[in-house]
């Protein structure tokens, strides 16, 4: 038995995605990698395709530098997939050909790299926009609690749904750590990768991977279709998190995915806690997480 490629017994970050993506891609020919865009630092924003189906459904993780755990989540969903296409098996009950034969799944693993190495203390104290990024950040070299890009900006704050009034809501006027919605939408090269992404793939769904609170949400102003609801409730089923109905929520990826496309789009909040979420939450969120992506691809929207 091979040995497994992406290990969920350690911190994830930008090396290690880049690392897992490589050797992925050489055991799994049918996975493809290819490139959503860049960073504010000039990073490759991955984007991983396994599927030949029609129906073509996104999964994204790490909009948010903080909520790492995410992209970790995914790659293992993804390595897990490519290996029981390979050996012609199933997975959690799933019949994987079937799905890959209806579906192709578009996964961008780490929307926000930037952040996602600061929060892991890897950018060097040296680097030009340090300085400015520890004033962001109240003087503090700890940033953990980091959420945002590497100009201060909260990239699930920045899509044309209502991005005037989430900023208004939100209160928050300067770059720093989380809510600062930049000064306009679609201004920061992370949201604008996952905006021409879905522009010119279709996606018949979309899943946003975040943390925490095991809940699901689906709506968006009363422009989602009828099956939304239907669909998060068959994502409860499997997985245990609860449908959430918000409202005073807006500028999120999924607000503007169901708004601009009408079709179901869903952000998923896994684990419970205080980000940054533990390792030893990983084993029940992935189960969970594991569950919802597969039962989006039979979906077959």
């Amino acid at each position: 038995m091979k040995r497994c490629i992406v290990d969920t017994s350690q911190v994830y970050g930008y090396e290690e995605l880049l690392a897992d993506i490589a050797e992925l891609e050489q055991r799994y020919s049918f996975l493809e990698a290819g490139h959503a865009g860049r960073s504010v630092l000039g990073k490759s924003i991955p984007v991983l395709r396994i599927g030949t189906g029609d129906c073509p459904i996104h999964v994204n993780a790490s909009f948010h530098a903080n909520e790492w755990i995410t992209s970790l989540l995914v790659m293992k969903f993804v390595e897990d997939l490519a290996q029981a296409c390979a050996n012609k098996e199933s997975l959690y009950g799933m019949d994987v050909d079937q799905l890959l034969g209806q579906t192709t799944l578009w996964v961008v693993p780490m929307v926000n790299p930037d952040g996602v190495e600061l929060v892991h203390g890897r950018m060097a104290p040296e680097s030009p926009i340090y300085a400015q990024l520890l004033d962001w950040n109240h003087g503090s070299a700890d940033f953990s609690g980091w959420k945002a890009n590497a100009r201060g900006v909260d990239l699930n704050d920045q899509f044309p749904a209502g991005w005037g009034e989430e900023k208004e809501r939100r209160g928050v006027t300067a770059p720093g750590p989380r809510d600062y919605g930049g000064e306009q939408p679609l201004s920061e090269p992370e949201a604008c990768a996952i905006a021409e992404l879905t522009r010119s793939r279709d996606f018949r769904m979309v899943l946003a991977l975040h943390t925490q609170g095991e809940e699901i949400y689906w709506n968006y102003r009363d422009l989602e279709p009828p099956e939304s609801e239907e669909m998060a409730c068959r994502l409860s089923l499997v997985s245990g998190y609860i449908p959430i109905k918000l409202t005073d929520s807006d500028a999120g990826y999924k607000d503007w995915f169901i708004q601009e496309f009408r079709r179901p789009g869903f952000t998923i909040e896994a684990g419970l806690g205080v980000n940054p979420l533990p390792l030893s939450q990983f084993p029940a969120m992935y189960e969970a997480v594991a569950r919802m992506i597969l039962e989006a691809m039979a979906s077959g929207v």
